[in-house]
């Protein structure tokens, strides 16, 4: 699953993000921003028109992110805790 199909407040984990060519800028910067593999994130909003921008909460840090640039970041769904 992609984070744009995330369902909003869906707790999940970063599993990696994905480069659409050789040496994408946008997918180097979002490792940089830090969506690496093991960290939590969720869509905590979107806006109205076309669903865009997301606004994505990563540990605690929020960005508002399109829906193209959240495509390249694959997440799980985060496992329950008792």
């Amino acid at each position: 699953m992609t984070l744009s199909e995330l369902p909003r407040n869906t707790p999940a984990v970063v599993v990696g993000v994905q480069d659409v060519s050789a040496g994408d800028p946008i997918a180097v910067r979002l490792r940089e921003l830090g969506f690496v593999a093991g960290e939590p994130v969720r869509v905590t909003a979107h806006g109205p028109a076309g669903r865009e921008p997301l606004l994505v909460q990563i540990g605690y840090t929020r960005f508002a992110l399109r829906r193209a640039e959240a495509a390249r970041v694959s997440v799980k769904l985060a496992e329950a805790r008792a």
